[in-house]
């Protein structure tokens, strides 16, 4: 008896020694690094916003961050990754397939698949939004009336303190609204409340502890209910969303004047058909239409959102931008995205909103498709790469003051608007934002707008706004309330 009581006791504790060596030895083959558990225990209030930048500081600009066993290769600041998505681009192609990202996103659509049906979808999805006229004053109407809806939604406050981030995700939402489906919602749409309460559920589960709980131990995780249940469920709420917009498309097919994004993908359905190595189907198609809105809505919402509170905060700004949209256009000529290089200081201000206050928590991660070996350090094929973008946007060896908001980032010594190559809040290689050209055009267009027809201006009372963001994978502010004085007889 006393034997087997010694044999229960001393199993698993080999077993832990076993798995303990297991991954010492694995430690061997990554970047130097930690237990990000070992480091969380210290933390007080919560996640800090740059825990990633923090940790590099005190790790170096390429580490390992284990997540229990898993590994996850932290790459940190401009130099390492350039080298590392640019230089090594096609080294680092794939997405990870992690247990929560398998069973959330099944191997579909463009942002979370690989081989060749990324390649399919990725490639028919570039070429359709070129189609439907980005960079061509086609879509350019379209969002130009978008804009003007929200201005005359802000208009309906009359000057009195409102919270302007819903009218905001609503004008946003419609703009994919009509890429996609091509028709905007009444905001007062019961399907379109519910899509867009779908994507702030989106929003608040990526990189959250049950997220992380789900990947390590996704066999009991994916049986117990919470949050997750409730994402999994509205996931299947939102394709079944978008499958019926598909099946109302088929019924009034336009195969021969494809208007929108679904037309433009039943028609390649229809030319596919035959093509036993084809990827294109209305799984597929669902997906996809779930990232345009998941992916488009969010993050254009938020720095809309975060612009409208530093214009607010800097009124020595808002006042500079005003002048140069009058010296140029006055109060009524339309002003389109190609005229954005008539207004370098305007064009300046709004890059200087995605650098300082970059909307994710750090880059969407990679995955190593061979081993690889960058600034002396080797990573194994088939490692999940977390790329920290928001180290590159406030990289101090590449901006002058990182941590404030200074148009001047993007300006010469005489005024000029200047690109700077580490400017990436969308990304970069072979796995950069498709949406990139949409959401410039929709920032430049929506906040022209709003500046000419309003001054934004702190409530009575209140003397400065919050500028520190709700951490999560998106990084929201929080909630606030301007004033909107028109500034013109309406």
């Amino acid at each position: 008896m006393l034997g087997l009581r010694t044999f229960l006791i001393a199993l698993p504790v080999c077993l832990l020694i076993v798995l303990y060596l297991k991954w010492l030895w694995s430690c061997k083959h990554y970047p130097p690094g930690f237990s990000v558990f070992g480091e969380l225990w210290k933390i007080r209030t919560g996640l800090p916003q740059d825990f990633l930048i923090q940790w590099a500081k005190q790790k170096g600009k390429i580490f390992t961050l284990w997540i229990g066993p898993l590994p996850f290769v932290v790459i940190s600041g401009f130099q390492a990754v350039k080298e590392g998505l640019i230089n090594h681009a096609e080294d680092f192609v794939d997405r990870p397939e992690t247990p929560f990202i398998k069973a959330a996103f099944k191997k579909r659509g463009i942002m979370f698949s690989n081989g060749h049906t990324w390649k399919q979808q990725r490639r028919f999805g570039q070429v359709t939004m070129r189609k439907l006229g980005l960079g061509k004053k086609g879509m350019e109407h379209q969002i130009a009336e978008e804009a003007q809806q929200l201005v005359e939604t802000f208009a309906q406050a009359k000057g009195q303190p409102f919270d302007p981030s819903l009218p905001i995700t609503n004008s946003v939402c419609n703009v994919i609204s009509v890429l996609a489906f091509g028709q905007r919602f009444p905001i007062e749409d019961e399907n379109f409340q519910k899509l867009i309460e779908a994507l702030d559920i989106f929003s608040k589960v990526g990189s959250s502890i049950p997220q992380v709980a789900y990947e390590i131990f996704h066999w009991v995780m994916k049986h117990l209910p919470g949050p997750l249940t409730n994402f999994f469920s509205v996931l299947e709420v939102t394709l079944a969303f978008a499958k019926k917009q598909i099946e109302n498309h088929k019924e009034f097919q336009r195969l021969h004047d494809p208007q929108d994004f679904i037309d433009f993908y039943l028609l390649q359905m229809e030319k596919a058909k035959d093509d036993p190595n084809s990827t294109y189907n209305e799984d597929n198609l669902a997906q996809c239409v779930l990232e345009l809105f998941a992916a488009g809505t969010d993050t254009t919402a938020t720095s809309l959102q975060w612009a409208l509170l530093l214009i607010t905060t800097y009124p020595d700004v808002q006042d500079k931008v005003q002048k140069e949209i009058e010296g140029v256009f006055g109060s009524s000529c339309l002003i389109f995205y190609q005229d954005r290089k008539k207004l370098p200081y305007t064009n300046a201000v709004i890059h200087e909103v995605l650098r300082s206050k970059y909307a994710l928590l750090y880059g969407v991660a990679r995955t190593t498709v061979k081993d690889v070996d960058i600034l002396g350090f080797h990573i194994p094929k088939g490692t999940d790469v977390v790329p920290d973008m928001r180290s590159v946007l406030l990289d101090p060896e590449q901006w002058e003051k990182p941590e404030e908001f200074n148009p001047n980032h993007f300006l010469t010594e005489d005024g000029q608007f200047v690109t700077r190559e580490e400017f990436l809040p969308f990304g970069t290689g072979a796995r950069a934002c498709i949406g990139e050209q949409l959401a410039r055009i929709e920032l430049f267009i929506f906040l022209t707008s709003l500046l000419r027809a309003f001054t934004f201006q702190l409530p009575e009372g209140v003397k400065e706004l919050n500028q520190d963001p709700i951490v999560g994978f998106t990084m929201h502010p929080h909630p606030y309330k301007i004033c909107a004085i028109p500034r013109y007889s309406r």
